[in-house]
């Protein structure tokens, strides 16, 4: 049976911006937005040495798009420049298909036209590539945009907005027309903003592609740390229950030094570069300790040296060792495989990494992403839930915290917005249409993305010839580009036979992918997918 030798997390969370305060996350999210621009750089080579029937390399197309910096005030006059590529190459005009890579919250590069299996698809069915990175990202911003008084004009609100209007500038650079369909592509946030896109403008894009979107705002997702128990003690990805339980005991001891005050002890240990004072510090220690453990599942094998087999080696069979010193040796592994020489565990100094307005236009945008969270999606970690693995001084007001402290933002004000945006997107029952959901079950993307309720129908089972395309395609080019080969090789789903409607008789087409190859999809969206991976999407 495929299932028993199908790797469960088939695709871990792609969120580079599930929200954590805490040092080592935003090391982790640096080095793997670099990792990822790396990997696109060598498949990009790989192409031209080995083409696919391209007739010869052209040159992408890099611009720079005026845009309103407030779409919802006529008043507001001023405007910023967003950064976009096009890539030509494949485009069979007058009336091939657009694909539209939504950018998110890093810088895009030119990379997003010319590497990924959407440029695959690009080439096969003659389509013109487009990428629009996200205001207030990478070079789309303007000099004091990082600004109080200027920051507060970054929402997806207004991302929408702008790619309503780059739709339109396309549009008229091509001389486009209906007989031209558009396919919008993202993934994480980008995969929220695909799904949104084709939510509010229906008559712009035919369909989009979703993958670990987190479109439910969560205020406390505490969720989130019970997933990342759950993979620790999993042993298709190199988990066991020693290795859980290892974990909770080390953090248990961590945790006693730091209430008995002996810091010092912790300091060297776990070579902190500044001394821990006040509970503050304690917080930030035991969430960069944390943070890597985070890190090896949401990112699993992403990062050399930094996966859930590893770790779990670690504390349980290299040598007889009490947990807190496992822990001792997962920290300094991580700090070798990252450069590091010391741990900043300051929260004074996190606060003021966050409070930095000076722009950097080749990496992620921690304060802009912080932001983000305060103001519309929440998605806060903690480990207040005896279910945690961690430290209870992970908390939800430590980090709600500092919103108030970078942005002057309330905790009343953070739990509205939340609120605000499930009721305006529709949280994870989202009314739209031709909205394909990727999703993994191990990683704890699924927990916030649309998904098929229990109780909605049976699962169908994947063939083994489509779960060995699965597996191939993970080895092959990552986890991050999994979703395209999802759809890619979805022609074999005429093999299977749907028993029963899962979810209601409305609603978006959704895939989602579980462990052991499982299945979830309506059966009204069958047909959609077929013309889609069969080519025929883009025939109206």
């Amino acid at each position: 049976m495929a299932g028993s030798w199908l790797p469960r997390c088939l695709l871990l969370l792609l969120l580079l911006g599930v929200s954590h305060g805490a040092w080592n996350m935003r090391q982790i999210r640096h080095t793997l937005h670099r990792q990822r621009q790396l990997d696109s750089f060598k498949s990009f080579y790989i192409r031209l040495a080995f083409p696919k029937g391209a007739s010869g390399y052209t040159e992408p197309i890099e611009g720079h798009y005026t845009q309103p910096l407030d779409h919802f005030n006529r008043r507001n006059n001023a405007t910023y420049r967003q950064r976009y590529w096009i890539n030509e190459e494949y485009w069979q005009r007058p009336d091939g298909p657009v694909f539209l890579y939504i950018g998110g919250e890093g810088s895009l590069s030119e990379f997003s036209v010319l590497s990924g299996e959407h440029v695959d698809l690009a080439q096969k069915h003659r389509a013109l590539l487009v990428s629009l990175e996200h205001r207030y990202y990478g070079a789309s911003i303007n000099q004091d945009g990082l600004t109080l008084s200027e920051i507060r004009f970054l929402s997806s609100q207004q991302a929408l907005a702008d790619l309503a209007s780059f739709h339109l500038f396309i549009s008229q650079k091509y001389n486009l027309s209906p007989r031209n369909t558009w396919i919008c592509y993202g993934g994480s946030y980008p995969g929220s903003l695909s799904a949104w896109f084709r939510l509010k403008f229906p008559h712009l894009v035919y369909g989009a592609i979703a993958s670990s979107a987190p479109v439910r705002a969560k205020l406390d997702f505490t969720d989130y740390n019970k997933v990342v128990a759950k993979s620790l003690s999993d042993e298709a990805i190199g988990g066991s229950a020693k290795c859980l339980d290892l974990v909770k005991e080390g953090f248990r001891a961590v945790d006693a030094l730091l209430h008995s005050g002996n810091t010092s002890e912790l300091e060297k240990d776990f070579s902190s570069c500044d001394a821990l004072s006040g509970p503050d510090d304690s917080a930030e220690f035991v969430g960069n300790l944390a943070d890597i453990f985070m890190g090896a599942v949401q990112y699993n094998g992403e990062i050399r040296g930094n996966n859930v087999r590893r770790l779990c080696q670690i504390m349980t069979t290299e040598s007889p060792q009490s947990a807190y010193e496992g822990l001792r040796k997962v920290n300094q592994g991580y700090m070798e495989s990252m450069g590091l020489q010391c741990v900043q565990n300051s929260y004074e100094k996190s606060v003021a990494d966050l409070n930095s307005t000076k722009i950097n236009p080749v990496g992620v945008g921690e304060r802009q992403w912080y932001y983000q969270t305060c103001t519309e999606f929440g998605y806060y970690q903690t480990c207040e839930d005896a279910l945690c693995p961690f430290s209870p001084l992970i908390t939800l007001n430590s980090q709600l915290a500092l919103c108030t402290r970078v942005f002057q933002i309330t905790m009343e004000s953070v739990q509205q917005s939340v609120e605000f945006t499930n009721e305006f997107y529709g949280a994870d029952h989202p009314k739209s249409s031709r909205i394909i959901f990727v999703n993994g079950y191990c990683g704890s993307g699924h927990l916030l993305a649309k998904i098929c309720r229990e109780g909605g129908g049976s699962p169908c089972s994947l063939s083994a010839e489509y779960a060995k395309a699965l597996v191939e395609a993970i080895s092959t080019t990552g986890i991050a580009t999994l979703m395209f080969y999802v759809y890619k090789h979805l022609q074999f789903l005429p093999k299977f036979t749907f028993s029963n409607v899962c979810g209601s008789a409305r609603g978006s087409p959704n895939l989602l992918l579980r462990d052991q190859g499982r299945l979830h999809m309506p059966r009204q969206s069958l047909h959609f997918n077929n013309r889609l991976f069969s080519g025929g999407l883009f025939t109206k």
